[in-house]
């Protein structure tokens, strides 16, 4: 191993890092740009600053004094303003550096509340593309600028020249790329204008395009935001921006929310979606900053919660990343974010005061939305709960309807347990509503602050039993075999079995057990097999009477009449085994192993005992 020769270098001294240009460039476009495309989003962020600096030193000029050109016919791509333009110091400080501060930098940065990007490092996406750029400029601070010349190189060299004063050309920068030969899809003339069309369609200074043929110059953005145009009624606008809405989104709104936050310039649309989305899946929102789009799918702008709508805004205070293809998580965000929810509450409590035909179309596609809002907004929760759709004994209907029928409200904890006992429950004039779905349980529960008289309780197998009618004595007795048999037969699944009258009387059987009691079960069986181990100590803990599901046969179906009258004792357990199995399918529950064995083998002893007695 060799050591480096110290001697001649003084301890201490400081050393300039050396920058290879070439692996910047492909460290940017490997993680800090989502694509090459964004050259061209590049170059018309530096021109709109230019034109905005401009506009500051010439404020009474015409609104359409200044502009930006694009021009691309295959062999080269250019950008044209008529911006505030470069000196040669400027050239230095800004083109020929990366990363490094100057003081008239740091002067303009504390003055970039009007600028889009930041100088510098966006010019180095252009060698996503070329290998070349050129950039010629004059200044318009001072009437006698000369122009400058400055062309760098992708391998990291770079020129810059003073032109003779006879080279004139007007204030203003425009900016050449040779394109490389594997870039032609980043480059064509049509791919030019239609990424030009895609980042620039907003700003609000003339671009135009040419692809240098005879035709005419397009533009590429002809019309301001329709937030901005004026309208002669306000039904003409609102169709107007929901033709915008579709035209970006792709779908027809269910109805279109305009935006407007003063305080931080944020104007645009939220467009509702007219069928519902996956719970928490999140779409991206089309954010542009002072015109220049950011981003497609910033998701950070509204709330989770907010799934519902899809939002094209355009703001004048939010702080994009270095990437410039994301916002800055900051104090503004946060509060934007915050007041864009305020605006979507207030969207969802005016149709409901004015518009119930849009409030019922809207629960009906983003019900779930809505409980989400629900549950964490007091407000929301009081206007619009008895609105909301639940799944109920009564079938798929609104709490308000619901109980009016029902001052009693019993709420299941599953899916399951509704599955269970929801056609019983409805037989014995029980109102059961569904509470396994997400927010449902939580918000039935809050149903008595809104509606007075109404009371809500959890729905346990007790309360369910006591609405089955017993059977007579004499009944009872004779099918007391056969339920000892039974009970014997089912002991494994620590399952008892009772004799009841209910309807419908389609219904043999209804297996009474929550998952909780069989969460507790399993904890015991595990107990009693680890007994006498760290493990079964620390269950063992924790024991407590594991409760018993309940097998509740139904006197007025006439298998379980035909089976309480078998008085083979083998036969008789084969038929309770069954029975149980077909009320655990009914409860549509994940089946244990040992059930779906069960279920197997009752089948084939009941079908064996057929055809003995057939032989």
């Amino acid at each position: 191993m060799t050591l480096p020769d110290t001697a001649a270098t003084p301890a201490g001294t400081d050393r300039t890092f050396q920058v290879d240009l070439r692996g910047l460039v492909d460290l940017l476009s490997h993680h800090l740009y989502s694509s090459p495309r964004v050259y061209l989003r590049e170059l018309l962020q530096n021109a709109v600053d230019a034109l905005t600096a401009r506009r500051g030193l010439e404020p009474d000029a015409p609104a359409d004094a200044f502009g930006i050109r694009l021009y691309a016919d295959g062999s080269a791509v250019r950008v044209e303003d008529d911006g505030v333009g470069l000196t040669e110091a400027d050239v230095h400080a800004f083109l020929a550096t990366i990363g490094r501060s100057s003081k008239r930098a740091d002067r303009i940065a504390e003055q970039r509340a009007d600028f889009i990007g930041q100088f510098g490092i966006g010019l180095l996406s252009c060698f996503l593309v070329a290998d070349e750029i050129h950039v010629l400029s004059r200044s318009a601070r001072t009437p006698d600028a000369r122009a400058v010349e400055w062309r760098g190189r992708g391998d990291g060299s770079y020129t810059v020249r003073t032109l003779p004063a006879s080279a004139r050309p007007r204030p203003g920068t425009t900016v050449t790329l040779t394109p490389r030969a594997d870039t032609g899809e980043w480059t064509r003339p049509a791919q030019v204008h239609e990424l030009a069309r895609h980042f620039g369609s907003l700003l609000r200074h003339p671009v135009t395009f040419d692809d240098g043929r005879d035709g005419p110059v397009a533009s590429v953005n002809p019309e301001p935001a329709p937030w901005a145009r004026t309208h002669p009624t306000p039904g003409a606008r609102s169709r107007a921006l929901a033709a915008y809405g579709e035209e970006v989104f792709g779908f027809t709104p269910l109805d279109t929310i305009e935006l407007d936050l003063p305080a931080v310039g944020l104007k645009g649309i939220a467009c509702v979606l007219p069928e519902a989305v996956p719970a928490g899946r999140r779409h991206g929102h089309r954010v542009h900053v002072k015109g220049m789009l950011l981003s497609e799918r910033a998701e950070e702008i509204l709330p989770e919660w907010a799934f519902f709508v899809r939002c094209l805004i355009d703001a004048e205070s939010l702080r994009p990343t270095a990437s410039r293809e994301s916002l800055y998580e900051d104090d503004t965000l946060a509060a934007v974010r915050d007041a864009l929810a305020e605006r979507l509450r207030a969207w969802i409590a005016r149709a409901a005061a004015t518009d119930p035909d849009l409030l019922s179309r809207f629960l009906q596609a983003h019900h779930l939305a809505v409980k989400s809002l629900a549950v964490h907004d007091d407000e929301i929760m009081r206007m619009l709960l008895p609105w909301l759709p639940f799944e109920t004994t009564d079938g798929h209907t609104t709490l308000d309807e619901f109980a009016r029928t029902h001052r009693t409200v019993l709420v299941t904890s599953s899916v399951e347990e509704f599955r269970q006992i929801a056609a019983i429950a409805s037989a014995a004039g029980l109102g059961v509503v569904n509470g396994g779905y997400t927010y449902d349980r939580e918000l039935v529960h809050r149903l008595p602050e809104i509606r007075s008289g109404v009371s809500v309780a959890d729905l346990d197998p007790a309360t369910l039993t006591a609405h089955l009618d017993p059977v007579d004595r004499a009944t009872e007795l004779a099918a007391g075999g056969y339920l000892a048999l039974a009970r014997d037969a089912l002991a494994v699944f620590d399952c008892d079995v009772a004799l009841r009258t209910f309807q419908p009387a389609s219904a043999p059987a209804l297996l009474v057990d929550s998952r909780e009691a069989r969460h507790e079960r399993t904890r015991s069986q595990l107990a009693r097999e680890q007994e006498g181990g760290l493990w079964g100590d620390i269950l063992g803990a924790l024991r407590q009477e594991a409760p018993q599901a309940q097998l509740i046969l139904n006197q007025l179906n006439p298998l379980v009449r035909a089976a309480v009258a078998i008085d083979e004792p083998e036969l008789a357990r084969t038929s309770a085994e069954a029975l149980y199995g077909q009320a655990a399918l009914l409860s549509r529950r994940p089946l244990r192993p040992a059930e779906s064995s069960l279920i197997n083998r009752s089948f084939l002893d009941l079908l064996a005992h057929a055809l003995r007695k057939d032989s």
